[in-house]
């Protein structure tokens, strides 16, 4: 729809600059493209002289795997068991009606769907963000109903949250902080009440250069970073302890293809290492190139399990 008007404006004789970091977009509907990478102009080129893979290595300087790499998956015991769930979002109203599913443990199992079909409230449900009308949620074999979000993170499940600057950091607090949320009550991160600093900053450095932080240091604030780099601070923050199920949704919003390629390959290493993965996104490139089964979601349904 929005491209049908784009033409249409284009046909009356209006100039349009149209930004973008989704590659199939630009190519689809500009004339002319012109590359920035670090507030510098790479090139200008038109559609019918590149490719995306091309494009990519220009908006990144190297080259992009476009095409997510993996084995075949390997699947055993299921780590979430999810029984006709009914979920009410905040207005009440009942977005997630009556589904079922599994995901094993080694494999990524995407939903699918058009945002706003209820996905939102069964990944709130899921983690503890709103309460569950009825049905039965299984861990591991126990069940999740009244269980607090701290309750299921201490269970081994992992949440890249849709809405990483509301629900992933606390963008006041510096990065070294923000890497231990999760676990700062525990060991090695706190002796008591007493945080041990050097350990939290031992950690955050050890992760900064493992998941690639691009930052000047671990003491600048989560809010002064790149949306690619608060998502690998998420990403990083929540692979770094035991998990047996990660959930993540909508996991590379808004991210360029590089920070994409990167966490694509991360979720994939997860799976390749025994976690249960689901995988909650409105692209439905990245649930083909990520899933090993598919669910897709319609008006709080699942259609099919494919």
């Amino acid at each position: 729809g929005l491209f049908k008007i784009l033409q249409t404006l284009i046909e009356k004789g209006k100039s349009i600059i149209f930004i973008t970091h989704k590659l199939k977009e630009v190519m689809a509907v500009a004339d002319q493209i012109t590359v920035l990478r670090g507030g510098r102009v790479v090139g200008t080129v038109s559609p019918d002289e590149v490719n995306p893979e091309k494009l990519a290595t220009m908006m990144v300087g190297r080259d992009v795997n476009l095409v997510v790499t993996k084995k075949i998956a390997t699947p055993k015991e299921a780590v979430l068991e999810v029984k006709d769930l009914i979920v009410r979002d905040e207005r009440d109203n009942t977005t997630v009606q009556g589904i079922s599913f599994e995901v094993r443990k080694g494999e990524v199992l995407g939903i699918a769907g058009v945002q706003g079909n209820g996905q939102t409230e069964l990944v709130y449900a899921l983690t503890g963000l709103l309460p569950i009308v009825s049905g039965d949620v299984r861990i591991t074999g126990k069940p999740l109903r009244h269980s607090s979000p701290r309750d299921i993170l201490e269970r081994g499940v992992a949440h890249i949250p849709e809405d990483r600057q509301k629900h992933g950091l606390i963008l006041s607090f510096p990065i070294h902080d923000n890497m231990m949320l999760c676990t700062y009550y525990q060991s090695p991160f706190a002796r008591g009440v007493v945080l041990q600093e050097k350990t939290i900053f031992d950690n955050a450095e050890k992760l900064v250069k493992e998941f690639d932080v691009r930052t000047p240091n671990i003491f600048v604030s989560a809010s002064a970073l790149s949306g690619g780099n608060q998502q690998k601070v998420i990403v990083a923050r929540e692979f770094s302890r035991p998990i047996e199920l990660l959930i993540a949704s909508q996991p590379t919003r808004g991210l360029d293809v590089g920070s994409i390629e990167y966490i694509h390959n991360r979720i994939i290493e997860k799976r390749d290492e025994g976690t249960a993965i689901l995988v909650v996104s409105s692209e439905l490139d990245e649930i083909l190139a990520l899933s090993d089964r598919i669910a897709v979601m319609y008006h709080g349904q699942i259609m099919d399990i494919l």
